[in-house]
């Protein structure tokens, strides 16, 4: 595999572009064969500062390389579904940074292309890619945490207001991205209900609260916020026998699970009989999982690369980045309409589980 490499040009060379590219040099699967962006001083230096690659300005000449495997595009969302169609329309498997498209119905149409030619298409979720997300993900599918009751998710910071996006399109990707990633079945809520904040006038909501009804009575709350003075990233995910806390900036200890919870027995079969109830309360031990130091990207090239060999969808497929775009779409919606819910657009299903 190492004596074979899969080619690979890096398209944005401004603040994710570095990111990838050093990924891609480091990793033995790829070879990094070119930088292209618009800015030929900036594609340069970023060049230069991995020892030279060679550098392309038109993504027209790009493209037409017979020698290119795939693309990754760093690049403004609202440039991702025409760079994300020439390169499919040129052969080229694609990994994009999120959110995936600027729209849902512009993210199919990228989706139902790479379908069409048989090529891999990718969302860059990065966070579903870091060890700790990778082990929650593990420890729901093996049953530990049993049924998901709740999911509470908060990433605050005093952050930059974006010009063109407000903090449920800048921030939120990265929760229900991991969300999707964590839940069997990926995240299948039928409705958002959000409220914002503007509390500076800015034109957009710079605070934001989504809520998500998920299966079987469980709920999942995302906090976003672009004013916090302090930073957190956190999230806890209840279940029947345990729940676990992610702590992002707590590297020593960035998960936790408590054998910790409420246990409900039904005494009686009538629902009006709430008396009938017995509430107990576990107090277990708590312990943390042993992670591996490993850069979430490094591990994000890999699984491109084995996506690309082994003919198969990758862990977080266009299709987990259009469950991304329908759900942040139903969030404007919400908005619009001061909060009350909104129906979430499903996904339609791959070739390879129509039925």
């Amino acid at each position: 595999m190492v004596n074979n490499p899969l080619r690979v040009a890096v398209v944005g060379a401004g603040y994710w572009g570095p990111n990838l590219a050093r990924n891609f040099r480091a990793n033995p699967q790829w070879q990094l064969i070119a930088i292209c962006d618009l800015d030929r001083g900036r594609a340069e230096k970023l060049a230069t500062s991995l020892g030279g690659v060679p550098v392309v300005t038109d993504l027209d000449e790009l493209l037409t390389n017979p020698d290119l495997d795939a693309v990754a595009i760093a690049t403004p969302a609202r440039t991702h579904h025409p760079i994300v169609l020439k390169a499919l329309r040129a052969g080229k498997h694609v990994v994009v940074e999120k959110p995936l498209a600027d729209s849902r119905e512009r993210g199919l149409e990228m989706v139902r292309e790479a379908d069409e030619r048989g090529l891999v298409l990718m969302a860059d979720h990065t966070y579903c890619y870091t060890p700790a997300v990778m082990k929650i993900r593990e420890l729901i599918a093996n049953g530990m945490l049993g049924d998901i009751l709740f999911i509470d998710s908060v990433r605050i910071n005093l952050g930059l207001i974006q010009p063109d996006v407000d903090v449920f399109w800048d921030l939120a990707p990265h929760d229900l991205s991991i969300m999707d990633f964590i839940l069997p079945g990926g995240l299948t809520a039928t409705t958002a209900a959000a409220q914002g904040a503007d509390p500076l006038g800015s034109g957009k909501s710079c605070v934001g609260y989504l809520s998500l009804p998920l299966e079987g009575g469980a709920m999942a709350h995302v906090h976003v916020n672009w004013l916090s003075p302090t930073k957190i990233r956190q999230m806890v995910v209840g279940g029947t026998k345990q729940t676990l806390v992610w702590d992002d900036l707590n590297p020593q200890q960035r998960l936790s699970v408590y054998d910790r919870g409420v246990d409900l027995t039904q005494v009686s079969t009538s629902a009006a009989d709430r008396a009938a109830a017995t509430v107990s309360y576990r107090l277990g031990d708590t312990w943390s999982p042993a992670l591996p130091e490993r850069e979430a990207l490094g591990a994000m090239t890999t699984e491109f690369a084995e996506s690309i060999r082994d003919g198969r969808r990758p862990r977080t497929d266009g299709r987990a980045g259009l469950r991304v775009l329908s759900v942040l779409e139903a969030a404007s919606r919400s908005l619009a309409l001061s909060g009350a819910p909104s129906p979430i657009d499903s996904v339609p299903l791959s070739k390879e589980h129509a039925s």
